[in-house]
């Protein structure tokens, strides 16, 4: 168990989730208790910020400094309760406190600094701990930054390696040319969320139920959702609509009628004319049909997602996927039987007991089918997934993700001819490395750029949904959830509405 002594708790959660980059799964405490293995500590004084680490047993003269710098740490007073406690590192900075980001950037250097000489480990996006590392780099290069200067920024400020400064520049570079042709002004996107799937897998924690609770009860869900779309098609009336995602859960879980009819209505209501893109998500190979793929094809569908996660079936069985990989290589070659010429397969890499030569596997045998992109995933374990709610059922199985990992599924990508054209992070991610997205020329998602980088409006529709509003003149956004619960947002769909109209009508 690790303690925290924070004094200003807007630094919290920064400095735990690099505590967790270190020491993944620890228990944190917030006060002096008995089990701490240690404690970090944060004071903020006169233009200064000084962190701590404070060890049982550990003399004051054994004090290491953390980092250089031209400020000498004079021993601190001794937090109460911690009696017998020494400093096992310390550090002091100048920094202006009135500005929220730079200070905590100083804290967390800091903090890295010294957990990378406690642990002997560096981390690949060093302090690091946000979800869009590439935002740094997007925003500098809009702004007119040299690509030179943001390298140097981001080893400074984050001390990040120089294989994902790299990485994040050539993908914003990137996503500037692929975003150039957008109104962010004016334009939006729509995304639709369907929270249904075959079966929830093990690592899973998005808004999604068991279909089949919902066998012939669809069309409840569906008059809610429609009442929700008509409400938003009315407010972004005359706003060109550039990207379309129907995403969940699992889409193509639904009975091809209902499928139809969404896509019917959509047509309906909004003026596609000018989308650059419309994905569905078909997501779990086992949800897939002819007929619902035809219905896809009838309304248009220019981009689909059939996603193994892995091609070894011990694992498939292991997280819950009730598919085979035979079933992934057939629904494939129905969909391009059919015409399909867009076709996204999201891979994970720290699957329960894989290792390198099962990843190896898995990227030979997609590499044989040759989808359009590939969107490499590293397992994130949230609090709402199955593998962390029962620990005791599942603590036994092995998670690792290593770089060569990594390496392996980006050269696979490469010699498939395709480029890294978006890149996230996510908390409690194994081996605290990124989800990136690949793509050949002419077939990245413009949405999920969009998603990630928050340039653009995103109005969403149905339970478990976000939608963010965007003003770029003012670099503001503003977001309103949709409750997660289905049952609850049939029940609720108007008071979901009103929350809408609060920021839709700014």
């Amino acid at each position: 168990m690790i303690g925290l002594l924070i004094q200003d708790n807007q630094y919290e959660q920064d400095i735990r989730e690099l505590l967790m980059s270190f020491y993944p799964g620890e228990a944190y405490a917030h006060e002096v208790k008995d089990g701490a293995d240690f404690y970090v500590e944060t004071r903020l004084g006169d233009g200064t910020v000084s962190v701590y680490i404070w060890e049982n047993g550990t003399s004051p003269e054994n004090c290491r400094e953390g980092g250089a710098g031209p400020e000498q740490v004079t021993a601190p007073s001794r937090p109460e309760g911690l009696d017998g406690w020494g400093l096992s590192a310390s550090c002091t900075r100048s920094s202006d406190l009135s500005d929220h980001s730079a200070t905590k950037n100083v804290v967390k250097k800091m903090f890295y600094l010294m957990l990378a000489e406690r642990t002997g480990r560096e981390m690949p996006w060093g302090s690091l701990t946000g979800i869009r590392p590439t935002k740094i780099a997007l925003t500098r290069l809009e702004e007119g930054w040299k690509e030179e200067d943001i390298r140097s920024f981001m080893k400074e400020t984050y001390l990040a390696s120089d294989e994902k400064i790299d990485l994040s520049i050539e993908i914003a570079a990137r996503e500037k040319r692929l975003l150039e042709p957008l109104d962010y002004e004016r334009g939006y996107s729509l995304y639709v969320g369907i929270p249904f799937c075959p079966t929830t897998c093990l690592y899973c924690s998005f808004t999604s139920y068991p279909i089949g609770k919902w066998k012939g009860r669809t069309g409840l869900y569906l008059e809610a959702l429609f009442k929700e779309l008509e409400y938003t098609a009315g407010k972004m009336k005359g706003r060109p609509l550039d990207t379309v995602y129907i995403g969940g859960g699992t889409p193509t879980s639904l009975p091809a009628e209902d499928i139809d009819a969404i896509l019917s209505r959509l047509e309906q209501l909004f003026d596609l004319s000018r989308v650059l893109e419309f994905t569905v998500e078909a997501g779990r190979p086992d949800s897939i049909t002819q007929d619902k793929l035809r219905v896809l094809r009838n309304h248009g569908i220019t981009r689909i997602s059939i996603n193994p996660q892995t091609m070894n079936q011990k694992t498939l069985d292991i997280i819950g996927r009730h598919h085979t990989v035979e079933m992934v290589k057939e629904r494939f070659y129905m969909a391009r039987e059919m015409g399909f010429d867009n076709i996204n397969m999201d891979l994970i890499m720290g699957l329960p007991e894989e290792n390198l030569e099962d990843v190896r596997h898995t990227l030979a045998k997609v590499k044989a089918l040759g989808p359009d992109s590939l969107t490499v995933h590293s397992l994130a374990i949230k609090r709402a997934a199955r593998l962390n709610m029962f620990r005791e059922e599942y603590g036994g199985l092995k998670i690792q993700n290593t770089p060569e990992m990594i390496e392996l599924s980006a050269a696979c990508a490469r010699e498939m001819g395709m480029e890294p054209y978006y890149l996230y992070r996510q908390k409690n991610m194994a081996g605290n490395f990124e989800n990136v997205g690949y793509s050949l020329p002419g077939k990245a998602c413009i949405y999920n750029i969009l998603i990630m980088e928050e340039m653009q409006t995103i109005a969403a529709c149905g339970a478990g949904t976000t939608t963010k509003v965007v003003f770029p003149s003012e670099n503001r956004r503003e977001r309103c959830e949709n409750v997660k619960e289905v049952e609850q947002y049939i029940s609720r769909i108007d008071e979901m509405i009103g929350r809408k109209e609060r920021i839709l009508t700014q």
